[in-house]
């Protein structure tokens, strides 16, 4: 891994994925990081039916598993949370929050775990440790004193278990706010507004052995060599049975080039395996116009063989909208959808052919598609592609959106939303007999905008890097500061630690790798990956150090402490929070009279493989949509303008890194080494704007009305991504996007269609 010594150094990109080099620095790494006994018991156990869920994505398990059940960069946030590296009681008296915010990602996350509580009191520059008792005796006083629940909002991350998720919602829903912003709001939000309202249902309607099954995988906006590694395993299943891979995307990705799968003979000594038979790079924003393209032929070809095409008694059974679908597509204009997208007729028949041809089509995607202005439209277009020929509820075929956090799609079943529906707070209200509040809640650029406006002053964070990973870093910053209290449950530093309110709190709590001791015993928690299948999860380790709690058992600590004589201990008195903590059985037998699915929990996780939650379009093509069929909807295309001498960026994440926590400074994929601070341009790009491959500069990102945004001092780099666009890292190009940058629909921030200009580095 890649240190802060290191200098920037660009090569040509890697044309494969994994393979023997994988392997050799991920096993370093570890051993370097954790020692040979800790890195064997972890790396052994991680993915695996009696061991612990790897925290780097929610990519879901095979029935027959390997030893080896991890990726790369699985094993590099095993190994950033199972480090035995602490923080020092000292560090908080030789570093103050001054001294610490001007640190990097990088350096702030290898300081090693936090072990005990630690408050900033008003006024004070420093943190300084408390006991855990004085920390939830804080927490308590300062949310009882705001004047109303909704001044306070409580962010969620992804990784946290179903049992803690769920005891964290109830606490926040009892103390009477629906101010729950999480993750999801910052990535796949476009996805579940376009799902739920077309098919019911804002989840995958694929299965793990669906990839080995279908005819044709179409890969959209994601680079799953990097972000799901593992996903490259069921991709490559595809090919070996047949099937067909096309990537839509504006980089070519080195594991959609060539996988060297490291568990095959071929994978280490052979050639490894070809994925995408084709590169569609098309221009950030232009997927929907493709799409639409595509669908464009699809009914051209029903038209000139009619009946021969469509899936018609699918149609008929299951769908509406499609007269009015056909309708709006008759007027698609070709030159705009050649504009959107910087592709070629030819391009376009293309897919359109490959699509035609299959009779089992899975397109699947990730942030690439719902990070644009017209997301949740985009996705809308992948439903109405594969409802056409009957593609949902059907073996080898169906929608795959990518989640990539562990558990952000468990989560939200347990009730982490800010708008839950009024189903599920009945129930949540029968069983622990309250009314839970009915008003819908903030979401993470809401919340943001009431702290700038001074009506959120109080912030609570379950996990994550809220500061880091939210769009307009100085806006969010300032908003954070504004605040009267943030909190911190987190396991190791981050920027969120650092850019704190006038009163601050770090909560430090067990990893997913540690074991979880309770006075009833060691305790499971659980996860709900991407295909719908809950499991359990062990840890395998001693905690690294003993005062350590647990994320259910801290939250339950500031429930007891807010609630006791608060607002909340009217409106529920007989939440017996202490029993929830001792075992988190009890957490699970609430959740089976209030989740619909979860009915034997605590039977279904203690399976081997778990249980898989039921999906009625999967199912039984059974869609709860208001008309009880699957929409096919009409989308206004909205191109994003580019005006001349301009670029459209997209942010994305380096192969040294998760989400906003950075392992090293290189993306050894994109041929980029000792260094984050670049922006990949095409090479004809650099030359009409008068570039060279490696000038610095300035990048500008344009938005009407305001001043300029701008990252200062990128080496720029001459990289094959699609014309007309460029690329940066986040979370540091997040300072170019707009906080009103959103998507329609979903509030997503808008981070994959970036308006910027390049002016020399000052």
């Amino acid at each position: 891994m890649s240190g802060p010594g290191d200098e920037l150094r660009v090569g040509p990109p890697q044309d494969h994925a994994a393979g023997p080099e994988a392997v050799v620095r991920t096993l370093l790494a570890s051993v370097r990081e954790m020692g040979p006994a800790r890195a064997a018991r972890l790396l052994t156990s991680a993915n695996q039916k009696d061991g612990f869920d790897c925290m780097s994505c929610a990519w879901p398990d095979p029935a027959h598993r390997s030893h080896a059940e991890f990726c790369e960069n699985g094993a590099k946030a095993i190994t950033w949370e199972a480090t035995p590296r602490t923080v020092p009681r000292e560090f908080w008296v030789e570093n103050s929050l001054t001294d610490l915010a001007g640190r990097d990602e990088y350096w702030l996350g290898q300081q090693g775990r936090l072990t005990e509580p630690v408050h900033k009191p008003a006024g004070s520059d420093h943190y300084e440790p408390v006991t855990w008792e004085r920390a939830f005796e804080i927490v308590g006083d300062r949310l009882r004193g705001l004047g109303s629940p909704d001044e306070a909002a409580f962010y969620t991350s992804g990784r946290a278990s179903n049992e803690a998720a769920f005891v964290y919602q109830l606490f926040v829903r009892a103390f009477g706010t629906n101010n729950l912003p999480d993750c999801s709001n910052m990535c796949h939000e476009s996805t579940g507004t376009a799902m739920l309202e077309t098919i019911g249902i804002g989840k995958s309607t694929v299965s793990y052995d669906d990839f080995a099954r279908a005819d044709l995988v179409i890969v959209m906006g994601q680079n799953p060599g990097t972000n799901h590694p593992r996903m490259l395993t069921a991709l490559e299943g595809t090919k070996r049975a047949g099937g067909s891979v096309v990537s839509v995307n504006p980089l070519p990705e080195a594991g959609l080039v060539r996988y060297r799968n490291p568990q095959t003979v071929r994978g280490l000594v052979g050639r490894g395996t070809d994925i995408a038979d084709r590169l569609y790079q098309v221009r950030p924003g232009g997927d929907m116009a493709l799409l639409q393209a595509v669908s464009r032929r699809v009914l051209d070809a029903e038209d000139a063989a009619p009946g021969t095409v469509l899936d018609h008694a699918f149609l008929r059974a299951h769908t509406r909208g499609l007269d009015a679908f056909r309708a709006h597509l008759a007027h698609l204009d070709e030159d705009a959808v050649l504009a959107a997208t910087g592709l070629t007729t030819a391009d376009v028949d293309d897919l359109a052919a490959r699509y035609l041809a299959a009779d089992r089509v899975i397109v699947t995607w990730a942030m690439g598609l719902t990070q644009q202005r017209k997301g949740v439209d985009t996705i809308k277009e992948i439903v109405n592609l594969l409802l056409l020929r009957g593609h949902i509820g059907r073996p080898g075929a169906g929608a795959s959106p990518i989640r990539g956090h562990s558990n952000v799609q468990g989560d939200r079943t347990m009730g982490i939303w800010e708008k839950m529906p009024d189903s599920f707070l009945d129930a949540l209200g029968r069983e622990f007999a309250f009314e839970p509040p009915r008003a819908h809640g903030a979401d993470a650029v809401e919340t943001l905008r009431r702290m700038r406006d001074g009506r959120i002053r109080a912030f609570v964070a379950l996990g994550g890097n809220f500061a880091g990973a939210i769009s307009d870093t100085a806006a969010a910053e300032a908003a954070l500061r504004g605040t009267d209290l943030t909190v911190q449950i987190s396991t190791k530093l981050n920027r969120s630690h650092v850019v704190t309110g006038r009163e601050a709190l770090i909560l430090p709590t067990l990893g997913r790798t540690e074991v979880d001791v309770q006075k009833s015993g060691a305790q499971i928690v659980s996860v709900e990956d991407s295909v719908c299948a809950v499991h359990a999860s062990r840890g395998k380790v001693d905690p690294v150090a003993p005062g350590l709690r647990s994320e259910v058992a801290i939250v339950v600590g500031m429930a007891e402490a807010t609630l006791r004589g608060g607002p909340g201990a009217d409106r529920a008195p007989g939440i017996d929070w202490a029993a929830m903590r001792d075992d988190y059985d009890v957490v699970r037998d609430h959740v089976s009279r209030v989740v619909p699915g979860f009915e034997r929990f605590n039977v279904g996780v203690r399976r081997p493989e778990g249980f898989v939650l039921p999906h009625g379009p999967r199912d039984s093509r059974t869609f709860t949509t208001p008309s009880g069929r699957a929409e096919i909807t009409v989308n206004e295309l909205e191109p994003v303008e580019c005006p001349p001498g301009r670029l459209i960026l997209q942010t994305l994440r380096s192969h040294d890194q998760f989400n906003t926590t950075i392992y090293g400074l290189s993306d050894r994929y994109r041929g980029v080494r000792g260094g984050r601070d670049v922006v990949l341009v095409h090479p004809d790009d650099l030359a009409e704007l008068g570039f060279a491959d490696g000038d610095r500069v300035d990048v500008h990102a344009e938005w009407p009305g305001e001043p300029d945004r701008v990252l200062a001092a990128q080496r720029v780099v001459a990289y094959p991504t699609a014309r007309g666009s460029a690329a940066a890292y986040y979370p540091e190009a997040n300072v170019l996007v707009p906080l009103e940058s959103t998507a329609y629909g979903s509030n997503t921030p808008v981070s994959k269609s970036v308006v910027v200009r390049l002016h020399a580095a000052r």
